[in-house]
């Protein structure tokens, strides 16, 4: 596969004496190498203290930067198969010479993108991460731009108004999506203006929301009731147009859940997604751009109903991890080729919760009961090596990679527990580990019933430095280039819905 490149950022407007960097992210089979040319000449010869790159490349670093360094940056990337380029332009000038540049970078730029967007009881909080600073805070009381209702309704007999909210989505750094499970809604905020702006009817207890990027829809599951008694899967189409939304209803029956594998640089279509039943041993493979089932991948012969799912384009391997039974004491993951949509057979002894890095080469699987994690790798010709298997008392609620920022192509994975205050820190390629304590208690399954994953890790995107984990009445801030905390943002319960948006 040929290079794909991303840079950042696109253009930065810095005063002397400042450090700047730009970063350009590199994906293809195998893995490119990069350089950098400056007003098109080669920078290599002009490495040095003031000028360096990092991590394999990916980064170049100005630590204090002069008028002359003003110029357009261009990345490279080469593989044995093709080039990809692209330009990060930089201007230095004083603060008195606001140039356009400078005002559009930095007004318009940073006001509403580069935020998390959390959902909390006491509403909206859009959170810039660097400064730890709260920029807005939508109120539960405050009004629905087109229908004038209240954004969360008060309850009669309850004496605050709060919110409640299970699922959100950004939808291409333009709008998020997000369920009000109680109410039978999901509400859209408009990122520009950070004001809700509709709100549309949906069936009884929408829990989980994924965006399909290849299609621009935007999928719904609904419970039906607490008990999961009649669950549906409803589609709306044209996401990013934000207006006038439709619901479709699709021909699904009894759907626990569904699996839509996710873009990245290489994968920028998907065609196919998965659903899976209550107690049925199968999933069924559905076409995602006209909504129908295509077939059924049985797996009577395995025992296995499965849980959860995770994809890989590296061998296009779909892993599926199996509900635990009382007559078996561990189910090992399932592989299915993606080709064929035959079950190869069972991922070795692996079991637990797959979880694959975004560029396909890692994956983690976390067993919540032992407390293991064990990390594979897949090559580029798809074979899966076990590269270490760690044994950990962290029950693994939920898990993020963030990119290194010493080394290209590498991760580190940060996890949550159920239970504990700890959050665990993993280096992928060595297998090294270490915790951050005390991040205080997470919110108790009880108060979150719309997943497993009652504390999230929410990462900050492809160039992002900060993660943001909740914990019952507060935030905390990681900074994952030095991985330490950052800040916790006191008095926002249950902020366990979180969208990171970008540039905007």
């Amino acid at each position: 596969v040929p290079p794909v490149i991303r840079v950042y950022p696109e253009t930065q407007a810095q005063e002397p004496g400042v450090s700047a960097s730009l970063k350009c992210h590199a994906e293809g089979i195998p893995n490119p190498r990069i350089s950098w040319l400056k007003n098109g000449i080669d920078i290599m010869p002009k490495l040095s203290k003031q000028l360096s790159l990092l991590a394999n490349g990916s980064e170049l670093h100005i630590s204090s930067v002069r008028y002359e360094d003003t110029g357009a940056y261009t990345c490279i990337a080469k593989n044995e198969v093709g080039v990809d380029e692209d330009i990060s332009s930089l201007f230095i000038e004083d603060s008195a010479r606001k140039t356009l540049a400078n005002i559009l970078w930095r007004e318009e730029g940073l006001s509403v993108g580069n935020m998390f967007y959390v959902f909390s009881d006491d509403g909206i909080t859009v959170l810039q991460p660097n400064e730890c600073e709260i920029r807005r805070h939508i109120r539960p009381e405050e009004r629905i731009f087109t229908s004038y209702e209240e954004i969360c309704p008060r309850v009669e007999g309850e004496g605050t108004q709060s919110c409640l909210w299970a699922s959100a989505v950004n939808v291409r750094d333009k709008y998020i999506y997000v369920t009000q499970p109680k109410q039978n809604r999901v509400m859209i905020i408009d990122i520009q203006t950070q004001k809700a702006v509709q709100t549309f009817d949906v069936d009884p207890l929408p829990t989980k929301l994924h965006y399909d990027k290849s299609h621009d829809q935007v999928w719904v599951l609904s419970w039906g009731d607490m008990q999961k008694s009649s669950p549906t899967l409803q589609v709306i189409p044209e996401a990013s147009t934000g207006e006038e939304q439709r619901v479709i209803r699709t021909p699904f029956q009894g759907v626990e859940d569904f699996f839509i594998p996710p873009t990245n640089l290489i994968i920028n279509h998907v065609r196919f997604g998965f659903i899976f039943n209550k107690s049925k041993p199968a999933v069924h493979k559905i076409d995602l751009e006209t909504v129908t089932h295509i077939k059924t991948i049985n797996f009577k012969n395995h025992s296995c109903i499965p849980q959860a799912m995770a994809y890989t384009h590296l061998g296009g391997y779909f892993f599926v991890q199996c509900r635990r039974s009382r007559s078996v004491a561990v189910s090992p993951q399932l592989i299915i080729d993606s080709v064929t949509d035959a079950v190869i057979g069972p991922n070795g002894d692996v079991s637990g919760t797959p979880h694959i890095s975004p560029d396909g080469r890692y994956m983690v699987s976390t067993d919540e009961d032992s407390g293991r994690i064990k990390v594979q790798a897949v090559t580029v010709r798809g074979e899966i090596k076990l590269i270490y298997d760690l044994q950990t008392n962290i029950h693994v609620s939920d898990l993020t990679f963030q990119p290194s920022f010493t080394e290209g192509n590498q991760y580190y994975i940060y996890a949550t527990s159920h239970l504990q205050t700890d959050v665990l820190f993993v280096e992928l390629s060595t297998g090294k580990m270490n915790v951050l304590k005390n991040l205080k208690d997470p919110i108790t399954s009880k108060d979150w019933p719309w997943s497993s994953y009652n504390r999230i890790m929410k990462d900050s995107g492809l160039f992002g430095q900060y993660l943001i984990t909740p914990a019952k009445d507060s935030l905390f801030v990681i900074n994952g280039r030095q991985n330490t905390l950052r800040c916790e943002i006191s008095g926002i319960r249950r902020g366990n819905t979180v969208v990171w948006v970008g540039e905007v």
